[in-house]
C-alpha cells in the first residue's frame, strides 16, 4: 500500500517536471531564434564597423554619423583630422564619429 503511494506521487511529480519542461520549450525557442535574428547579425556589423574604423589611412573618403563628408588628413590614437569642401576646411573628429569609408581598400 505504502509503495503504490510512493509509486503514484513519484509519477504524478515526474509528470508535473515533463509539463514544465514542455511549458518552457517555446520561451527557450523564442530565445535561440531572437538570437540567430537580432543579436548575432548586430555583433558580426559592430566588428566589421570596428575593423572599418581601425583600418582607416591618410587620404581615405569617409562620412560622419553626422552627414559631414571629407578626406582624412592626420590620424591619431581616438581622433582624425579630415578636410572638406573646397576651400580646405579642417575639422578634427573622434574615430568612433566615422560611420563609412567610401575608399575602397584592395586587401590582400
Amino acid at each position: 500500500m505504502i509503495s503504490t503511494a510512493l509509486m503514484t506521487a513519484a509519477a504524478g511529480e515526474q509528470a508535473g517536471v515533463l509539463s514544465l519542461v514542455v511549458s518552457m520549450l517555446p520561451l527557450a525557442l523564442v530565445i535561440v531564434v531572437m538570437y540567430f535574428m537580432l543579436i548575432r547579425p548586430q555583433k558580426k556589423k559592430e566588428k566589421e564597423v570596428t575593423k572599418m574604423r581601425n583600418n582607416l589611412q591618410v587620404g581615405d573618403e569617409i562620412v560622419t554619423a553626422g552627414g559631414i563628408v571629407g578626406r582624412v588628413v592626420s590620424l591619431r590614437e581616438d581622433t582624425l583630422l579630415i578636410e572638406t569642401g573646397s576651400n580646405n576646411t579642417k575639422i578634427r573628429i573622434k574615430r568612433w564619429a566615422v560611420q563609412s569609408c567610401e575608399t575602397i581598400h584592395d586587401d590582400v
